[in-house]
């Protein structure tokens, strides 16, 4: 089973996501934490002991971006537990500071538990995941930082079918779901996907994503 750290400052809300993981036999909540400070101190006491993280941004004493940018600065044990955030659509500036600190994951906070499950088993396999209504308000986020005047840097042309499997990304689907809906091997898609990161300069689907939009490649 996955072993999850559900971090919130809200009880209720808090509660209420373990409780429904319950539900799950492919995950177990083996920690909780009511903000960034209290989460760090869990991941130094349990090194080891959570394989996915599920993050609020908004918490007090300390936020769950300066929690992330806390982690990049710790050793290697707790640096790399890969991290899903929990936000509201109106968090998109917030989401934008996530995604540079290096969350995995960005899923609204009224996930059913499969998109839930779903979501930490991506995570937890080296997978990015966003679902389409927050990459929307990604996207728009971005084309309205977007002032500057200068050209963006070219990149290598995508050929078409990668640009059919980038805007599978940009609505959210997993390598798998790629798979079906084109009709190809897992592996195959995984091979694409890492070729279309290569190409723009990205480091993971949703900077894949972002990039893609900022150059005019998808819309």
């Amino acid at each position: 089973m996955i072993k999850v750290l559900v971090v919130d400052d809200q009880q209720l809300l808090r509660q209420g996501l373990c409780s429904l993981l319950g539900l799950s036999d492919k995950v177990e909540v083996v920690g909780q934490a009511n903000d960034g400070i209290e989460a760090m101190n869990w991941l130094h006491d349990n090194p080891n002991g959570a394989d996915v993280m599920l993050l609020d941004i908004r918490m007090p004493r300390m936020t769950g971006i300066e929690l992330l940018e806390a982690l990049n600065k710790a050793n290697a044990s707790i640096s790399s537990i890969p991290t899903i955030m929990l936000t509201t659509f109106d968090d998109h500036e917030n989401l934008m500071g996530a995604l540079r600190a290096g969350a995995k994951g960005y899923l609204l906070k009224d996930v059913s538990l499969e998109t839930l499950v779903q979501g930490i088993e991506a995570v937890n396999a080296g997978e990015s995941l966003i679902q389409p209504a927050i990459t929307t308000t990604l996207i728009n986020s971005l084309q309205g930082l977007n002032t500057s005047c200068d050209e963006p840097e070219p990149i290598e042309p995508l050929s078409s079918k990668e640009k059919e499997i980038l805007r599978l990304m940009a609505s959210g689907c997993s390598n798998r779901e790629i798979a079906g809906a084109l009709h190809k091997s897992e592996g195959t898609v995984k091979n694409q996907v890492s070729t279309i990161l290569a190409k723009l300069g990205a480091r993971d689907r949703t900077r894949a994503v972002l990039r893609a939009v900022e150059l005019g490649v998808i819309s």
